[in-house]
């Protein structure tokens, strides 16, 4: 797994054991980051955002915002192999002054957050078993931490039937052979 672009593209990232985490594949990525700088439906620009990156695994989602020209990047992993493969990637490309790694459950690290920390892009990548995500979009919705513009990326497999249209405004609904990305808004 790379950077598919900005100033770290083609940089190689560390990987947590792939019986940990599920990496977004760089397809994937790159038609993600290609949908957010082209697309009129978003109304956001990468550069200069804040972003909070949910279930971060190897941080390739958030290292790839800021390698694009996000202002900052603040990541929330929990699994404990899993963050030194994180951290390892934020040293090796030397972020320090580019993010925040929140270091616990996702639920109790958006209670962390600051009421006046304010978010334009948030990506959710559980794992494809967890539906638990949903009340993570209720409680980021409920906490208002998103700006006036914003969107939510949200990456499932294919086949999972749960239905977000009640927890957000959906937007656009891609499919990459397992994968689904979702985005939308509060």
């Amino acid at each position: 797994m790379r950077i598919v672009g900005g100033k770290l593209k083609g940089r190689k990232l560390f990987l947590p054991n792939p019986y940990i985490t599920r990496p977004l594949r760089d397809l994937v990525k790159e038609n993600i980051f290609n949908i957010i700088h082209h697309s009129n439906l978003l109304g956001v620009s990468l550069e200069k955002s804040s972003v909070l990156d949910l279930y971060s695994g190897s941080g390739s989602f958030g290292i790839e915002c800021i390698s694009r020209g996000a202002k900052y990047v603040t990541f929330v992993e929990n699994n404990v192999e899993t963050i030194k493969v994180l951290n390892k990637n934020l040293m090796k490309f030397s972020l320090k002054s580019k993010y925040l790694l929140i270091e616990k459950e996702i639920n109790k690290s958006i209670e962390l957050i600051n009421q006046d920390e304010k978010f334009n892009i948030f990506f959710l990548d559980p794992p494809f078993s967890d539906t638990k995500y949903l009340k993570i979009l209720d409680l980021l919705k409920t906490k208002k931490l998103y700006k006036k513009k914003h969107f939510v990326i949200i990456h499932r497999e294919n086949s999972d039937l749960e239905n977000v249209k009640n927890n957000l405004n959906i937007l656009l609904v891609k499919k990459y052979g397992r994968s689904r990305i979702v985005f939308g808004n509060f």
